[in-house]
């Protein structure tokens, strides 16, 4: 039997819980209240009690094992039990209001003065030129470069970031917020996660604002550097509400070599105009194909990207730059369906490489003040 001297002692013991995070907040478990009780017995057996957030958290089996691994390292520890309980309702709203703060109403955290978010809203005059596809392998880039991001997918419609993502998993819902599912590091939220099956939603307006007001403010998404929004093609609903709710987010037009592509992905970027958005720029997908022989093939045409990039610059008096030019894969599409952005699955793919460079040059902007709406009045001097 080991000695009493050897086993840790209970602040032992909680000072390495300080390294286990809940896996969906992404803060320490002492820090959020989850700690319900320590015991080392003088075998050396140490049973950890721990609250979960919700009573069918899908992530217990991780927050378990995370807490063996960290109190299993302290000398003189010969086993650890975890025992799992459940929050009260009381101890679930106090989690919520250190999270969020005293308000009742949820705010949303990116329209708040001070924000560091970049918020992207990608846009498309028309369905069909691969918005989806560009963004989930934007988000995935970038998370794999270490940075903390969300995709908000609001194609409500036409939905389809969940599994072109792979993200799998259902929301969890702890008091009044929401906990986003997560896959290859990005966290997502979809009205797919709340229909069952593929059932089709059938909504006019307002329900769509609501539903897009509750994706930004009563989801936790923590601290993000980018976050990314898939919007439905064209310049309906969901991309007046987005300049409502989030008037600095910026706009990314997608869209084909074709000229007819063009010509209307050029009035989903004029809606800026409008919204006194600021325009990041423009991505032209499917660009060509590459043929064995190291040829191009032109298949939608070319000029369709800088012809937009030059139209909106002239609109808008100011620089829409052409991000770049991603070129026809099938590996594209193939890995979005199999739930793995080709980014990840083949980073050495063309299209690959374009759009890393598309995602390294949007994740590391300067935060200034460019595309900012400033309320600056003269002063006589």
């Amino acid at each position: 039997m080991t000695s009493t001297h050897q086993v840790p002692s209970v602040d032992d013991v909680r000072e390495a819980l300080k390294n286990v995070h809940d896996p969906e907040i992404k803060r320490p478990i002492t820090d959020l209240g989850m700690v319900k009780d320590v015991v080392v017995g003088e075998d050396g057996v140490v049973t950890v009690g721990v609250y979960l957030t919700v009573a069918g958290c899908p992530l217990k089996e991780t927050i378990t094992r995370d807490t063996t691994a960290a109190v299993g390292k302290l000398d003189g520890v010969t086993g650890v039990r975890v025992d799992l309980d459940v929050m009260s309702d009381e101890q679930r709203t106090e989690l919520r209001k250190s999270l969020r703060g005293d308000a009742e109403e949820p705010v949303i955290p990116f329209a708040q003065p001070g924000s560091l978010t970049r918020v992207y809203c990608v846009a498309s005059g028309k369905g069909g030129v691969g918005k989806s596809s560009v963004t989930v392998n934007l988000a995935a880039a970038m998370a794999e470069r270490g940075l903390s991001v969300g995709v908000v997918d609001a194609d409500i419609y036409g939905h389809s970031v969940p599994r072109m993502l792979g993200a799998r998993e259902k929301p969890t819902k702890v008091e009044k917020m929401i906990m986003p599912p997560q896959a290859h590091g990005v966290k997502v939220i979809s009205i797919g996660m709340f229909t069952p099956g593929n059932t089709p939603v059938v909504w006019r307006g307002p329900m769509l604002h609501r539903a897009l007001q509750q994706f930004l403010a009563d989801v936790f998404w923590g601290d993000l550097d980018v976050l990314l929004l898939d919007l439905p093609p064209g310049t309906g609903d969901i991309a007046i509400s987005v300049a409502q709710l989030i008037p600095n987010a910026e706009i990314l037009v997608v869209t084909t070599p074709q000229q007819a592509a063009a010509e209307v992905a050029e009035r989903a970027g004029a809606i800026a105009l409008q919204t006194r958005q600021r325009l990041a720029g423009v991505i032209e997908n499917m660009s060509w194909l590459e043929t064995p022989d190291g040829g191009r093939m032109e298949i939608f045409g070319s000029g369709g990207g800088q012809t937009v990039a030059e139209s909106l610059s002239r609109s808008t008096g100011s620089t829409v730059p052409l991000l770049g030019q991603v070129p026809l894969d099938p590996r594209l599409r193939e890995n979005g369906d199999a739930g793995t952005p080709i980014v990840l699955a083949d980073p050495a793919a063309p299209a690959a490489a374009v759009l890393r460079e598309i995602a390294t040059n949007l994740g590391t902007r300067a935060r200034g003040l460019a595309g900012r709406m400033l309320n600056l009045t003269p002063t006589r001097s």
